[in-house]
Parts: structure tokens; sequence; C-alpha cells
């Protein structure tokens, strides 16, 4: 590799679960018609995106508010995901290269009785309360009171392939939560579950909250991905959000963990001038968990608002030697039923002031990330994906 192209720097900011309209497959996902961006305008009368909209967010689809540009900045397009599944691991790996082809297990009806067995002997806990699909804040009010009577933790899933501990700080210093969650996570590989999810929470009945503390130990990546070739080129590789919790901390030569979009984008700001080369990966999960599986479309809007804003600060700190990816991982509709995650396509942009925008049309799967960006520091590799400059 050229020292030329050791010096350049790849942007990666995933929006979590902002999709943008249904895949072709989506109702066999009982997904048909949704489209979590197109919704969410229509919701609220219109989205005020300026400078996602100057970069060409416009221009892949109709968004009320949002009309298309003659110029845009940054190259666009969509992109259809080949992994079965709507999951933020899924989405995540097949961005650097990762196919998945049988969908991760949920457990709709809980853990089954050997599991959970399992679970109870490794982690030497006397018994569980819950074992059920429940949101994380409502579960917590229906069973904490209990949960400090018994000093049992409580064991819960979501339509998402997890594993989830609940407990309170009081009886489980987080330590000893994130010890058993290591023992549920050797349980949960032989069943293939996606993440083993510690949820500390503190409070009292009536007023239970859970703590900034979550901490995600997830299905190690099934083979190698392109943050693995970065880092064995001696490329810094730097994660901020849950990146290093979604890849198991592989191919992650630094992390910094945060506790909302706006931690993250400040996390973003200061990192600019500390990796001054190789990839800055971002995810921003409010969209997803505040506001997506929250069903709240007006909290949504607010947050993508937010970060326009914050688009508009950083996009003159990016030089000729940048690239900025934008894009997705999943939809999270939140004008449709239940609390799933939402089987959608998801935007492109891509954004270099030395590159000429474009349309990308539709790729066919989200690897087409990690080759641009193995593409832009010219490694050579054997992933799926076709680079897009």
């Amino acid at each position: 590799m050229k020292s030329e192209d050791h010096d350049k720097r790849a942007i990666i900011i995933v929006l979590d679960s902002v999709g943008i309209g249904a895949l072709p497959d989506a109702a066999e996902f009982g997904d048909e018609g949704v489209n979590t961006l197109g919704h969410i305008a229509d919701a609220v009368g219109g989205l005020e995106l300026p400078h996602l909209q100057r970069l060409g967010l416009g221009n892949i689809t109709d968004i009320d508010g949002i009309p298309p540009v003659t110029k845009p900045e940054a190259s666009f397009g969509k992109m259809l995901e080949a992994s079965r599944g709507k999951d933020t691991i899924i989405g995540h790996w097949e961005m650097m290269g990762i196919i998945t082809e049988q969908a991760l297990p949920v457990f709709p009806d809980g853990f089954p009785k050997e599991m959970v067995q399992r679970f109870l002997e490794v982690s030497g806990c006397r018994d569980i309360l819950g074992n059920k699909a429940a949101s994380g804040t409502a579960i917590i009010e229906e069973l904490g009171e209990r949960h400090l009577e018994t000093g049992h933790p409580i064991v819960y899933t979501s339509a998402d392939s997890v594993f989830q501990i609940a407990a309170h700080e009081d009886l489980f210093p987080i330590d000893q939560l994130y010890k058993i969650c290591r023992a549920a996570r050797d349980v949960c590989d032989d069943y293939m579950v996606g993440r083993v999810i510690a949820r500390p929470f503190i409070g009292v009945e009536g007023s239970f909250a859970r703590t900034p503390r979550r901490k995600d130990f997830p299905l190690q990546p099934r083979h190698e991905t392109a943050l693995d070739i970065l880092e064995a080129n001696g490329l810094p590789v730097m994660g901020i959000g849950k990146i290093e919790d979604i890849f198991a901390g592989r191919g992650i030569t630094r992390a910094v963990h945060t506790k909302d979009n706006s931690d993250g984008m400040r996390a973003l700001h200061e990192e600019l001038s500390i990796t001054t080369k190789g990839l800055i990966f971002v995810n921003l999960v409010d969209f997803d968990m505040k506001y997506g599986h929250r069903r709240d479309p007006q909290g949504y809007a607010r947050s993508l608002e937010a970060f326009d804003e914050e688009l508009g600060l950083l996009m003159p700190k990016l030089n000729n030697r940048d690239l900025l990816i934008i894009c997705a991982d999943h939809g999270c509709d939140p004008t449709y039923t239940g609390s799933d995650h939402t089987r959608e396509a998801v935007p492109l942009l891509v954004f270099s002031r030395s590159l000429e925008a474009r349309d990308l049309g539709i790729r066919r799967t989200f690897s087409d990330i990690g080759a641009t960006v193995l593409k832009l520091f010219h490694l050579p590799h054997r992933l799926p994906g076709t680079s897009v400059i």
C-alpha cells in the first residue's frame, strides 16, 4: 500500500434504522408496505433536512419536504439487504462483508427450558424472572419489585435475536452483571443468538430507570471482515457507539461508547483531529432505540433534524482525502404495527471533495460499503460487494 493511500480516511455514519422503503421480500417478514423515512415525513407534514437534501437524500426516493436537487453534492442510491434478517448485527456485518444466509433465531415464546437450565448452571443464579418477549422498560416496571425481593435476574427477549438480562445495580454490581452475561454468551453461542445484553437499572417501584451502563456481548463474526483487513494492514479502525459491541471487538483498534446521538456526534467531531487516517465507524442508535421501537414518528423526526444540524457542522471539517458514507442498517417504521425492526432498503450517500457526485442506483448488497472502503485504501480482498468509487 502506497503512503498516499495510507493517509486517506473513511467515515461511515450509520443512522440506525433509517430505512427507505420495503424490500421486495418484506411480506415474508410481515413488513409489507413499510417505509421508515417516508412514513415519518408523512406523519409530521414533511421533514426539513437541508444538509441531507443538498447531499442528495431527496434524489433517492420521494420524501415529503425533501425534493430532489439539480446538483447533489454526494453520490446517492439505495442498498438492498442480501442477508436474511433485519437485525442490527446482520446489517452491520453485511456492510463489512458477511452475508448471513440464515436468519439468527428469535424466541417470541421465551427461551427453551434446556437453554435456561444451562444458563443457571454456568451463571450460578438460582432462578430467573420473565423469560418472555417484552419491552425493556415495561418488564422492569412489571418485575422490578419482585426482582428486589427474590434476587433473581430478569431475563427477556424481543423481536430481535437477543438474550437480555436486567438487574438492579444494588443487587448486581455492574461487574457481576457483566460476568453472568459472559456466562450467558457461552450458552447462547450454541443457539446462534445474536446478542446477550446487560440491562442494568436503578430506582424503586414506580420509578425504576435503566442506566447508561448497558453492554452488548455479541456473537463473533463468522469470518474475516473489511475491519480485519484494515487492521491487518496497519490502519486504525475507530468505533463510535455500539460498533465495538456489534463486531465483538474484532478489527477495532480503538472504541468510544456513547450514550446518545449527540454524544456520538461529539465523539466524531473530536475524533477527526485524532484519527487522521483509516476508518471512523459511527452508529447513531437514538433513531431506533428511542423512537422507532417506541413508535414515535414525531420524536424520530426531531432526532433526524438534530442530526442534520450536526451534519452541517461536520461537512466543513472534511478535507480532500476524506470519504464520508451515510447509510442505515435496517428499518424501524414508527407508523407500523408492533415494535419490531422492519425489512427495508436503506439510503446510501457517498461524499468526497475529490469525487464527482453521481447516481449510484440500486445496490444489491450492503457489502458495497466495505468494498468501497477497501478500494479507497487499494487493499485487495475476496469479500462480497462492489466498490462505488
